[in-house]
């Protein structure tokens, strides 16, 4: 992909964002910011974009692996952390997930989260609707 690049705005992108491997939390932070103004652009984001994304993310990745080390987690475990990271209650997700006793069941792990909820999680949290299913 690298060859269809508009070079001079992939360099432009990558004096912008100065990305390099990240050493400290403040980077690690840094970085973060920096994919967030990215995924926010969507849909419109450049091929430039996109490939300065995706090496941002890779090393974010890489700094977490070596330093946190993440239990792993069930769908409604996630589902509940994500919830408590932003103040949200379950009566927020009546109308992603289908219903209030839905809701509940999903939240409460009695209910596994179906694909299409799951797609819809991933929407309204940003992140992949792997981590729901």
């Amino acid at each position: 992909m690298i060859n269809t690049l508009n070079k001079e705005e992939y360099t432009r992108l990558l004096a912008e964002t100065l990305p390099r491997v990240i050493d400290s939390k403040t980077e690690h932070e840094r970085l973060i910011n920096e994919v967030d103004k990215l995924m926010n652009l969507g849909e419109d984001l450049t091929a430039e974009q996109a490939e300065v994304l995706e090496l941002l993310v890779t090393l974010i990745e890489q700094f977490e692996d070596k330093h946190y080390h993440l239990q792993t987690a069930n769908p409604s475990e996630i589902l509940q952390e994500l919830m408590l990271a932003r103040g949200l209650e379950g009566e927020d997700f009546v109308d992603i997930l289908g219903s209030k006793g839905i809701t509940l069941e999903v939240i409460n792990g009695k209910t596994s989260i179906s694909k299409n909820q799951a797609k819809s999680l991933g929407s309204f949290f940003r992140v992949s609707p792997a981590l729901f299913l």
